[in-house]
């Protein structure tokens, strides 16, 4: 599976090379695009926030390939160039390629998961060797530069990215109404094995309801919101039982199309790239895990891993924990039901019997313990006092006389009487 995912890897990539003079989505006037903005060099909190140097010696993303359902990706912004394939056109009749970007949101979402490192910038991707597979849903080029998508076009562009074998499919983009035809489309792509991230939406606000927003709600897709550089919500990061990770969303540094970097006030589309990005890091270093064990180790692995809370899912994503955390192969087996044991009347007669057994033993034991201990003193003590006549073994006290303070005067011998 993976040898095939190469080879329509390499096919994705050569494909501009053929089409370039007859896409009808490259040639496009540049007055027909978003107004690009004066590039700014920035400090990359983001990349600090998910501790990207620690993991950066493990895994790069190689060899992963990712489907950003957006506006397309600038295949020409230098910090992107090499690690974008021609991809798909889902709103054009007849297809065509996604390489351009003339929205420029695509691009932004590229930048999170692969942007190569760049000191002009000071942006740079989670996962920088992964190879982006854009399908435009929205933004089409000369013709609809809504950012509204269509259900059908979201539906085409994930059939086609699990017909093309990626690894990883990124929907940028929201619905807040149900559609069969997305919902087929993602079981598909599950099924197929392929990791499905979404953005959760940027109708968190008041005024806009916080409604429930569609792939991000169904099962087994995991919904991004977005937390600002202190770690708190995005003011328009939706949020609600489906929100399951959070990621760098709001005042991020990220890339525009064309070239160099500006600043994004609130996106939970930036942050599902930063997910995305850490699922790519999570299947190259763990090629042989299954889409439920790469699920699991982005959620478990988040900080804070506790209890889930509706407004930061289970928590910050943490690239370097999802990569390197330890799991078992197989969850733990649940031991038997004790129940107390019941016994009946003999056992129980028994029981007693044995206890009052064991007392009248151990008083026994005690009584006999005494008695020797009494003869022993005797057989000793007995003997010594006959030897001293029954008189006490311990000295008299002696007799004090009365002694005279100086000696008598010695009488002479020879002294006259």
């Amino acid at each position: 599976m993976k040898t095939a995912r190469r080879l329509v890897v390499a096919a994705l990539v050569l494909a501009p090379l053929a089409v370039l003079a007859t896409s009808p989505s490259v040639a496009v006037a540049a007055d027909q695009c978003t107004p690009l903005s004066p590039s700014v060099t920035v400090t990359p909190w983001p990349q600090q926030m998910l501790d990207l140097a620690s993991v950066r010696p493990l895994t790069s993303g190689a060899h992963e390939t990712i489907a950003v359902l957006d506006s397309g990706v600038d295949a020409t912004q230098p910090q992107l160039r090499g690690h974008v394939s021609a991809g798909y056109d889902a709103i054009r009749s007849g297809g065509g390629t996604a390489d351009t970007d003339c929205l420029g949101t695509g691009t932004q979402v590229a930048g999170a998961i692969a942007a190569a490192k760049s000191g002009a910038t000071g942006v740079y991707g989670v996962a920088p060797a992964a190879m982006i597979v854009p399908v435009r849903v929205v933004g089409e080029p000369g013709q609809n530069m809504s950012t509204t998508p269509t259900a059908s076009a979201i539906a085409r562009g994930i059939t086609w990215a699990t017909d093309h074998d990626v690894d990883v499919i990124d929907v940028s983009v929201w619905l807040t109404t149900d559609s069969s035809a997305v919902h087929a489309a993602i079981d598909a792509a599950i099924g197929s094995g392929i990791t499905v991230i979404a953005a959760v939406g940027d109708l968190g606000s008041a005024d806009d309801g916080d409604p429930v927003t569609y792939p991000a709600s169904y099962p087994d897709v995991i919904g991004v919101g977005a937390v600002d550089a202190t770690g708190a919500p995005g003011g328009s990061s939706e949020h609600g039982p489906y929100l399951d990770l959070v990621a760098p969303g709001a005042g991020v540094p990220v890339l525009q199309r064309d070239h160099g970097a500006i600043v994004s006030e609130g996106s939970t589309a930036v942050a599902a790239g930063f997910v995305s990005g850490a699922a790519a890091l999570v299947r190259s270093r763990w090629p042989h895990a299954s889409d439920s064990e790469i699920a699991e180790r982005l959620v478990e692995g988040a900080t804070p891993d506790s209890a889930a809370v509706t407004s930061v899912g289970h928590g910050i994503v943490n690239p370097y924990v999802a990569v390197t955390a330890v799991r078992t192969a197989a969850k733990p087996v649940p031991g038997p039901t004790l129940r107390p044991a019941t016994l009946s009347q003999a056992q129980v007669d028994a029981t007693a019997t044995a206890r009052h057994s064991r007392s009248l033993a151990v008083l026994w034991t005690v009584i006999a313990l005494g008695a020797l201990l009494i003869v022993v003193l005797l057989a000793i003590g007995i003997p010594r006092a006959r030897r001293r006549a029954w008189r006490p073994a311990y000295a008299l006290p002696l007799v004090e006389r009365d002694e005279p303070i100086e000696p008598v005067p010695v009488a002479m011998l020879f002294e006259d009487p």
